[in-house]
């Protein structure tokens, strides 16, 4: 399966985010997306984050990991988004899940020593968030389930993006109300 990158799939705020985002509907089995299960995929993600990212100036030119290589990525992005979903979750630290964190960004940074490769720079990104002013930001979304960082300046944003999942939901709001209404 093949997907487009576009900029909503950079909503995150960071690429680490972007990375974890990279599985839909995560919380639901049955209907769960992994877009990195075609490895083409990840050379698309790649090459889209250096042109739509949040941190493109950061990270301006980012390479895919090879294929033997991937496993290692992907258990980066499991760490991250276990880690930052359960202390969104949660509001505090899980040592056993920041330790598993730590062990795959280090683990990554080994296995890929250049600073322009995906597993590098999303390990770097990921240790960035742990910052306590950053952490406080995160967020997960009402609509879609994705991580984001919260930039607003009251701190009260719902939706990764206002433009898909902010709509959405207001537009299923409005459906159901008006259905109430009828019936």
């Amino acid at each position: 399966m093949t997907f487009r990158w576009t900029a909503h799939r950079f909503a995150g705020g960071a690429l680490a985010l972007d990375v974890a985002n990279s599985v839909v509907l995560r919380a639901d089995a049955a209907k769960s997306v992994d877009r990195f299960a075609v490895s083409e995929q990840i050379i698309a993600f790649a090459e889209a984050s250096a042109r739509l990212g949040a941190e493109r100036d950061r990270f301006p030119v980012l390479l895919a990991p090879e294929a033997q290589q991937r496993p290692v990525f992907l258990e980066l992005r499991e760490a991250i988004d276990d880690y930052f979903r359960a202390t969104i979750i949660r509001g505090g630290d899980d040592d056993g899940r920041l330790a598993r964190l730590l062990f795959a960004c280090g683990t990554a940074l080994r296995a890929f020593p250049r600073a322009e490769s995906l597993g590098n720079a999303t390990a770097h990104s990921a240790l960035s968030l742990l910052a306590a002013q950053t952490r406080e930001r995160l967020r997960i979304c009402g609509n879609c389930g994705w991580l984001f960082i919260d930039r607003s300046k009251n701190r009260s944003r719902v939706w990764c993006d206002m433009a898909v999942c902010g709509n959405r939901r207001k537009a299923s709001r409005h459906y159901h109300r008006k259905k109430e209404a009828l019936e």
